[in-house]
């Protein structure tokens, strides 16, 4: 497994995402087969685990400790904080409210140090700053080693950075959604030194192949469900971003995963993506994108094709999209 550079912390070029096994993509998986599914994608050389307190709620960190706690000093856990569980989830990154979330996922991670720490959504109450300053003081104490933010604008990237050093942006990026191309945010990173780490790198599963417009997502468990993007009709209408990938695919002996991978590997070297599974099918199909060269040629011909093309439907729902932060 190829190493890659988030600001200066070291992890796999690809890393796994555990918000899928526990929650959210329908109901969990089994506890033994998930355990067994991150220790093995370490064996195959995943460093890079990410969770948050409010997948679940909780129970991806304590999946994740329980998991990881045998090889806790060869990976690198991220975890992420800003949602107030005791409040219906509500944003809050009020420093109080920081310093004691921190303590339950570290308890829940079974470790002593929290990697890389991302404010899960901005908050708009809390300066930027403070919550900057609060990560500072945690890295003091050596409670957090690396400071994130995730869906956060450029400018609030920049107004943090300048408190405490950003290790990693982590944002929704694929063929289907290129917004951080476009609103900045891969332009600051590149200025800052900060590495990017694409969330949805397969289209929240739809660049898999895996999905049409008959697939029933479950309204109580998969969030999906409720976001436009998954509608009947605009799964049928994005299909062209699936045949294109295939087309990629067949004439590189891949799957659509892999080249949906692959180029976001290919965008820049402190890029790292976390797609998600609980299969291990799955899984070895996307460590397999590490090793899939796509040409200077292929890549212009994937861009000259995504440009002729039209996303149809939102990335999430309304109110998810409410708590991005767009702050110019």
């Amino acid at each position: 497994m190829t190493q890659r550079k988030l600001g200066n912390l070291e992890v796999s070029a690809l890393g796994a995402g555990c918000m899928s096994i526990s929650a959210n993509y329908g109901s969990p998986a089994d506890k033994g087969q998930a355990i067994a599914l991150l220790r093995n994608a370490h064996e195959r050389g995943i460093t890079f685990f990410d969770t948050a307190e409010v997948y679940g709620p909780f129970t991806s960190e304590e999946l994740v400790g329980e998991a990881l706690a045998p090889i806790r000093d060869q990976v690198v856990i991220a975890s992420k904080f800003g949602f107030d569980m005791d409040n219906n989830g509500a944003l809050n990154s009020r420093p109080e409210h920081v310093r004691k979330v921190v303590e339950a996922s570290l308890k829940r991670l079974k470790t002593d140090r929290i990697d890389l720490y991302y404010q899960h959504r901005v908050d708009p109450a809390v300066p930027i700053e403070d919550v900057a300053g609060t990560i500072k003081d945690l890295i003091a104490q050596g409670k957090v080693l690396h400071f994130g933010l995730s869906e956060a604008s450029a400018k609030t990237i920049r107004r943090a950075h300048a408190v405490q050093s950003v290790t990693a942006v982590q944002t929704e990026y694929s063929v289907m959604n290129r917004d951080p191309e476009h609103n900045g945010v891969l332009q600051a990173c590149e200025e800052l030194g900060i590495g990017f780490v694409p969330w949805g790198p397969v289209g929240m599963g739809y660049l898999t192949g895996k999905i049409d417009a008959s697939t029933k997502l479950d309204p109580k468990s998969d969030l999906r469900s409720g976001f436009d993007r998954f509608s009947p009709e605009n799964i049928a209408a994005n299909k062209p971003f699936l045949d294109l990938l295939k087309r990629v695919a067949v004439r590189k002996n891949a799957t659509p995963a892999q080249v949906a991978l692959a180029w976001l590997l290919a965008q820049k070297p402190w890029i790292v993506p976390i797609p998600g599974t609980r299969s291990p099918a799955h899984f070895a199909e996307n460590l397999q994108a590490v090793a899939l060269p796509l040409s200077s040629t292929d890549l212009r011909e994937i861009d000259t094709a995504l440009a002729k093309l039209t996303v149809h439907g939102g990335r999430m729902n309304a109110m998810q999209m409410k708590v991005v932060d767009h702050s110019a």
